[in-house]
């Protein structure tokens, strides 16, 4: 089992199993601050400027900022594990393996960079989705944050990804890996979707109604998102109609006024 506080980020990967394994059989952990990592952290404010996909160093980038993203993806399942040892054993369960998913789709990431002649650790790297959660989350908090919130912008931005990579000819080996995670994590998000609304029924609560107040509660925590919700993906991740149209409205109240629809 690897502790949160781990740096080596292949280690993460060859241990994954064995720590959902452990923390399901009702083993415990340590939740750090911030996790450990082998690479420079960085405000994303601060990371240098990308290059576009016709170049193998922009598709480089682009892999390394998602391995960072799964990499926290994989992360926070094993926190929600550690912090929620009473959630219902079924959702418990089908986090692991969406957690064990997400290190799948880090080594993905990670040989892709590879193959286009780059390293793990060539660019700096944040931790927003780490610090997007609390420890004073409830679990419906953590579900929508994480699941809904987090994995569904990250649908909306990889069908925005694989229109760019589409028209580049030396793309295809990191559409192909693009494509592979953004169709499986439909399923992550979709499994964020059915217990969100399991657990509301379960503490007798109207998802409908509680979805919009949750949003808004949370709203301050949220990482700003600027990508255009994709609605086809997210009703087959499970979203309601009236839920997609809270998340647009969300996006709309933080786009910068020049980027915000005309009329609005």
């Amino acid at each position: 089992m690897f502790s949160l506080e781990a740096q080596n980020v292949w280690e993460k990967i060859q241990k994954i199993e064995k720590s959902c394994a452990h923390l399901l059989n009702g083993g415990s952990a340590a939740v750090p601050l911030t996790p450990g990592r082998d690479v420079v952290v960085l405000d994303s404010k601060l990371h240098p400027p990308k290059l576009g996909f016709s170049k193998a160093e922009g598709q480089a980038r682009m892999l390394h900022d998602l391995a960072s993203i799964e990499l926290q993806a994989m992360e926070l399942g094993l926190r929600t594990l550690i912090e929620f040892p009473e959630a219902p054993a079924g959702f418990r369960e089908e986090l692991a393996a969406v957690t064990i998913s997400e290190g799948v789709h880090l080594r993905l990431c990670l040989e892709g960079i590879q193959d286009l002649g780059f390293q793990w650790g060539h660019w700096p790297v944040h931790c927003a989705l780490w610090e997007a959660v609390r420890g004073e989350d409830s679990l419906l908090d953590r579900i929508l944050i994480v699941h809904r919130y987090l994995e569904g912008s990250g649908l909306d931005a990889g069908s925005y990804l694989l229109q760019r990579l589409d028209g580049v000819e030396s793309g295809k080996g990191t559409h192909k890996i693009v494509a592979q995670i953004n169709r499986e994590e439909i399923d992550h998000v979709d499994f964020g979707s059915r217990w969100y609304h399991r657990i509301c029924q379960l503490e007798g609560m109207d998802a409908s109604q509680d979805f919009p107040r949750r949003m808004e509660a949370l709203r301050w925590q949220l990482p700003k998102r600027m990508e255009k919700i994709n609605r086809e993906l997210r009703r087959k991740a499970g979203f309601s109609d009236d839920e997609i149209r809270h998340c647009e409205l969300h996006r709309e109240s933080i786009l910068p006024a020049q980027q915000k629809p005309a009329g609005n």
